[in-house]
């Protein structure tokens, strides 16, 4: 068990259950044998003031509450601040949390934080924006770019899988170069993955990413047409084997994508970034705590 002298607690109170759960996330937390700082946001425009703000108060630990893109937006102000990272699964598919082996539930992300113990990780990068779990280009993007906030507020994987049908008709197959130090490689892609851990969008989707490999994964659905897409998506479901059929897996310190045409890149459901650009790892990057004995 770890133990800290200090914490902050920032709750994304934007987030699908994180003005209900702030105060509950609270109460929890009173279990603790340490003071928490602790902070509800409700505009997302000041998350990173707000942690700015705690870090300069020195505490050991940092607690995140929020989805995959509240961890990764702001994950960056970690690096290199000798902190520990503790997370509160308050998102819609909390990927990163499924790949730590975290409970999806205030109570026990709260007793990992109590009774866990830290792991080293590894974060993805794209450009010069660290990110906690996985980045995508295709339809998800797409998504991201156009989903109404109330939607995924209220409505959760619902609201995702609505919107996603509506928008699954716009979208068209694209080709894809990536680099990886051998000479660039070209493919018709339906969907790219690049990944820092197992899950994404709440399904294990990447059989080869690591949390700790010290290589990020770029997985690619080859397809000319984007039935190939829904077939992977069914079949990862599903946990069939024909999941992995049509995919091309790159993996590396450091790789280049580009894309026909130019497109939009999101960071763990936030769209962050655009073709071309670099993908790294920050190999043991941070520090995060998880159960002493892992669920997953």
């Amino acid at each position: 068990m770890t133990s800290f002298s200090s914490a902050a607690l920032i709750v994304n109170a934007k987030s699908r259950k994180g003005q209900a759960l702030f105060k509950q996330a609270c109460q929890a937390l009173d279990a603790v044998d340490f003071p928490v700082d602790a902070h509800a946001v409700e505009d997302p425009d000041q998350l990173e003031a707000t942690i700015e703000r705690a870090l300069a108060k020195k505490p050991e630990l940092v607690i995140l509450g929020g989805g995959d893109g509240t961890i990764s937006g702001l994950v960056d102000h970690l690096v290199g601040k000798g902190v520990t990272l503790g997370v509160l699964p308050l998102g819609t598919a909390n990927s990163f949390c499924r790949t730590l082996g975290i409970p999806l539930d205030i109570p026990g992300a709260v007793a990992v934080i109590r009774t866990g113990q830290k792991r080293r990780i590894d974060l993805g990068m794209i450009g010069d924006d660290y990110f906690a779990n996985a980045a995508t280009l295709g339809i998800a993007p797409q998504i991201a770019e156009t989903v109404p906030h109330n939607l995924k507020k209220y409505l959760g994987r619902l609201g995702y899988l609505s919107w996603a049908a509506i928008q699954f008709l716009k979208f068209r197959p694209f080709w894809l170069t990536v680099d990886a130090g051998a000479g660039p490689q070209h493919l018709k892609v339906v969907e790219v993955r690049i990944a820092n851990g197992r899950f994404h969008g709440g399904e294990e989707m990447m059989d080869e990413a690591e949390i700790d490999s010290g290589d990020i994964v770029i997985e690619c659905v080859r397809g000319h047409f984007k039935r190939r897409l829904v077939a992977n998506w069914a079949a990862t479901v599903l946990k069939l084997k024909a999941r992995r059929e049509d995919i091309v897996v790159f993996r590396g310190k450091s790789l280049r994508i580009d894309t026909k045409p130019r497109l939009p890149i999101s960071i763990d459901g936030e769209v962050l970034a655009h073709t071309p650009a670099t993908v790294k790892i920050a190999a043991a990057a941070i520090d995060v705590m998880v159960p002493a004995t892992p669920s997953a």
